[in-house]
């Protein structure tokens, strides 16, 4: 039985695999960014979106990818990082990882070459759970949670095998989902 103190910040929500059909989150791997009394909020890691960071925002010179972060406030940006010492005002969400912070320090970082996109990754959007929701998707199994520290090398895993790695992983009934094609009715 999963309860709310199971549930902190930092850890992975992966997709159950019988989540089909659902744009945003079927074999999606989510970040925890905050969880508190008044909610969860998280970002999805492997799902890019077609556009890059300065396609969205000019100012910045730089092809970084951005992701679908989530279907809520798909019309504001965010970022996770792994350099709060060049990005001030951030809060680790993890061992190493970080979220938000100066944007416009950011933004001239980008420019200057400092921050490189195994730094940082940009989402158009989150994933929002209200009070118990996230307890009640994780007790009818619609995701598994991981614990323990998620490795800084985070930013820097490539987006494409993210879920199947951590259905690997998890070992045991999952290991054979992870080279089942995305829709089985395809198959």
């Amino acid at each position: 039985m999963t309860t709310e103190n199971n549930i902190k910040r930092g850890q992975l929500l992966i997709a159950e695999p019988s989540i089909i059909g659902d744009v945003s989150f079927s074999r999606s791997v989510v970040l925890l960014a905050d969880h508190t009394t008044e909610g969860t909020l998280g970002f999805i890691l492997n799902k890019p979106l077609r556009y890059s960071i300065s396609e969205l925002i000019p100012e910045i010179d730089a092809s970084f990818k951005v992701y679908n972060g989530g279907p809520v406030e798909q019309d504001n940006l965010y970022f996770i990082h792994n350099i709060p010492e060049l990005i001030p005002d951030s809060v680790e969400i993890s061992d190493g990882i970080y979220w938000g912070g100066d944007f416009e320090l950011t933004k001239n970082l980008i420019n200057t070459g400092k921050v490189h996109k195994e730094n940082i990754r940009f989402f158009l959007g989150y994933t929002g759970w209200s009070p118990n929701q996230l307890e009640d998707e994780l007790e009818s199994k619609s995701w598994i949670l991981r614990a323990g520290k998620v490795p800084k090398e985070l930013l820097s895993t490539p987006s494409s095998e993210f879920w199947k790695k951590e259905i690997i992983e998890i070992g045991g009934e999952y290991a054979i989902w992870s080279n089942a094609p995305e829709n089985p009715i395809l198959n």
